[in-house]
């Protein structure tokens, strides 16, 4: 690249947001942050796990306000990075703002598979056993997560209208997830 990036990346749980996040990073040669293993971080100094992280933080707001501060410095001090994050979007409006759609089934499906070869739940949530338990927990988390951003921020965290580039990663391999956006970001490298 030729000139300083912001990449913001957001996406559905399963859509492939940390493994193209890291390919992004590697490919640019930029820095990757990750908001979602903060917040794990979180919780697990406090003791909890993810979801118990989660319902103090719906109900403290000061908990997304110091990431949000956080996520608002970056710009200042790395002037090219790709950002995993639920509101980098619209935190850093200068990004080049991704988001990754992908069906519930099959994200579900996707995580089920990655939990299981990982065999790494850390202070995830237990009842995440088979894949029509995580299918249920992501329907409930993007309905969780919409009401949340909308009560902090008035915003909509989902809404494909928020972003430059939206890919539905629910037939398409990590591969061609990849192409599409770095093909997107060259494309938009030009025409700036």
């Amino acid at each position: 690249m030729s000139k300083d990036i912001i990449i913001s990346l957001n996406g559905q749980e399963g859509s492939g947001k940390s493994t193209i996040a890291t390919m992004l990073a590697e490919k640019l040669n930029i820095p990757r942050f990750y908001m979602g293993q903060i917040f794990r971080d979180m919780a697990a100094e406090k003791g909890m796990t993810l979801p118990e992280f989660r319902k103090v933080c719906d109900q403290d707001p000061s908990i997304d306000r110091k990431v949000d501060d956080y996520v608002t410095a970056l710009p200042e001090k790395n002037s090219s990075f790709v950002i995993e994050s639920r509101t980098a979007w619209h935190f850093i409006p200068q990004s080049i703002k991704i988001y990754l759609q992908v069906d519930s089934k099959i994200a579900a499906e996707r995580i089920f598979k990655n939990l299981s070869e990982k065999n790494n739940r850390g202070n995830e949530d237990a009842t995440l056993d088979c894949v029509e338990n995580i299918e249920q927990s992501i329907l409930k988390r993007r309905a969780e997560d919409s009401e949340r951003y909308f009560s902090f921020y008035g915003i909509r965290q989902d809404e494909v209208s928020n972003y430059d580039l939206v890919v539905n990663t629910t037939n398409l391999t990590i591969q061609e997830v990849f192409e599409k956006i770095v093909e997107f970001i060259y494309a938009n490298e030009k025409s700036s």
